[in-house]
């Protein structure tokens, strides 16, 4: 399987925008990540197969996920961004489990190279 690659971070000020993107479409559960410095990461916005989109309370009403099949790539949309989305930014794939919520890690499986995020005052 080819491996996952993001892109489209960078440095941005506050209230900027960002658009990563990341070679992956398709799959029954596809999700964005991210990890700041010394801290876990976390789920940030997942979409299913169906069409189904799931976001991180922080994130709702500014970051939309999405996809583009017959190029093969997905998209995190990111707008109005602070100082607290400054972050390595991942995308996966897998499939929901059973008793996970869309945003738990635990049900993605393969995982791409990061992309660091960046929000300046």
């Amino acid at each position: 399987q080819a491996q996952l690659v993001a892109s489209g971070g960078g440095s941005v000020q506050a209230g900027g925008s960002l658009r990563l993107s990341c070679a992956a479409s398709g799959f029954s559960l596809m999700g964005w990540f991210r990890q700041p410095l010394g801290k876990e990461r976390e789920g940030v916005a997942s979409l299913a197969g169906d069409g189904s989109t799931a976001y991180a309370d922080s994130v709702k009403g500014r970051f939309t996920i999405s996809q583009d099949i017959r190029e093969n790539t997905l998209y995190l949309e990111m707008n109005n961004l602070n100082l607290e989305d400054t972050a390595m930014y991942y995308c996966a794939t897998g499939f929901t489990r059973m008793g996970y919520g869309r945003l738990d890690e635990r049900n993605f499986q393969r995982w791409g190279q990061g992309t660091q995020v960046t929000v300046t005052s």
